[in-house]
């Protein structure tokens, strides 16, 4: 076998094991990030199975409000997640946009099949990313927009990101937490992803 076939069918292999090794039930993790009351939680590790360019490792922590996959209801498509990483990447409003860029479209890519999505609907995924004034205790904080095709009801969506940077002393790691809504920054859903973040514990 050529070297970088090798190399290819060992990189394969390793991000494949990395996927199917990490058992989310038994994640213990060494953080304290909130699940409230009939939210919803999913875990996973980074690399991304969907996104396999965003260049980092670790592990991802979601926290899904009640109403995230009810259209009806005003906690639509609202969440977030940790994306609790190795070392000290740099993360910037440039990184950030090509990595949710990656994110979100890996994610309608997924579904397209699933949910029998014709492809006169699928737009590209559009991300842009501001420095925004830092919250307590952030490293940076990063404030702007997803539009996207929301591939649930199929037609075109804006979310609304918030995204904080943390380090914490004596850790190897970043912590970098993403708020999502399509409602606005003054809408009431934004109190509770706020207040995940509010009380996050990384000590």
């Amino acid at each position: 076998m050529k070297p970088i076939v090798l190399f290819i069918a060992l990189l394969t292999f390793s991000t494949a094991y990395a996927q199917t090794s990490f058992d989310p039930e038994k994640y213990n993790p060494s953080y304290s990030l909130p699940t409230p009351e009939k939210w919803g939680i999913e875990r996973f590790p980074i690399p991304i199975d969907f996104a396999l360019a965003i260049p980092y490792k670790g592990i991802e922590d979601i926290r899904f409000t009640p109403g995230w996959g009810d259209s009806k209801s005003n906690d639509y498509w609202s969440y977030a997640f940790l994306w609790f990483l190795d070392g000290s990447p740099e993360i910037t409003p440039q990184a950030t946009e090509k990595n949710l860029t990656a994110y979100y479209t890996g994610l309608i890519g997924r579904n397209i099949d699933k949910r029998k999505i014709p492809q006169e609907k699928i737009t590209p995924v559009k991300v842009v990313i501001k420095k925004s004034n830092t919250a307590s205790g952030d490293l940076q904080t990063y404030a702007g927009m997803i539009d996207m095709l929301d591939y649930m009801e199929q037609k075109p969506m804006t979310l609304n990101v918030v995204v904080h940077i943390k380090k914490c002393p004596g850790k190897n790691n970043t912590f970098v937490f993403y708020q999502i809504s399509p409602q606005p920054l003054t809408n009431e859903v934004w109190n509770g992803l706020q207040a995940l973040w509010t009380n996050f514990d990384c000590d």
